[in-house]
Parts: structure tokens; C-alpha cells; sequence
């Protein structure tokens, strides 16, 4: 399923030390994250593993924000509640697909 494990989501986001709108990118992600229960990571993109980690969500500029492998925003500042909310469509779309999957895998077991 795209965007979207088993494990539990977690909102990530790639910054750089020399970003200026980080700081404010990070308070809002983890805010949204704490509210809705996900798990929260920063990506420091000036470290090797950073950098890898960005390449393969197609990140190449910051502030950048991922739900899980969905990237939400690249290179920009999203409001707390534009945030929220592309992250409770993400979520919604992902549960949807998954509930239907169940429910397909339970008709062809019977």
C-alpha cells in the first residue's frame, strides 16, 4: 500500500541547520503529530543518512514534511490546520484502502 506499513505512521520532516523556516516547520509537524497520535521524526539533510533518506522522497529542498513515504510538501511552510488536514486525508484514504482490502481478502476466503 502506498505511503503507508504495518508499522505505525510517522510524520517526518528534512530540514538543515541553515534553514530559516525550519524551526517553525518542525514546531507545527510535531504538533499535528502529537494531536493525531503519529509518530514524529526529523531528518537532519545535512548528514549522509539525511540526505539518503531525502533522495529517495524526491527531497531536495527544505522545509520538507512526509507522512510515512507520501511526501506533503516540499520547500515550504504549510499552516498547522493545512498540515492537519492533508494529513487526516492521507490517513483517511490509507484506512479506507486498507479496510477494503480486508474486506475483499475475507470474501475470497469464504
Amino acid at each position: 500500500m502506498e505511503g503507508f506499513s504495518s508499522k505505525a505512521p510517522e510524520l517526518k520532516v528534512f530540514t538543515l541547520p541553515t534553514c530559516s523556516s525550519c524551526h517553525v516547520a518542525k514546531q507545527i509537524a510535531l504538533e499535528v503529530a502529537r494531536k493525531l497520535g503519529l509518530a514524529y521524526r526529523e531528518i537532519d539533510m545535512n548528514t549522509r543518512e539525511g540526505l539518503e533518506e531525502g533522495k529517495a522522497h524526491h527531497v531536495m529542498s527544505v522545509p520538507s514534511i512526509a507522512l510515512n513515504d507520501e511526501v506533503i510538501v516540499i520547500g515550504r511552510l504549510l499552516s498547522k490546520e493545512k498540515l492537519e488536514e492533508e494529513v487526516q486525508k492521507r490517513l483517511a484514504k490509507w484506512h479506507a484502502r486498507a479496510l477494503s482490502e480486508r474486506t475483499a481478502q475475507t470474501k475470497q476466503e469464504s
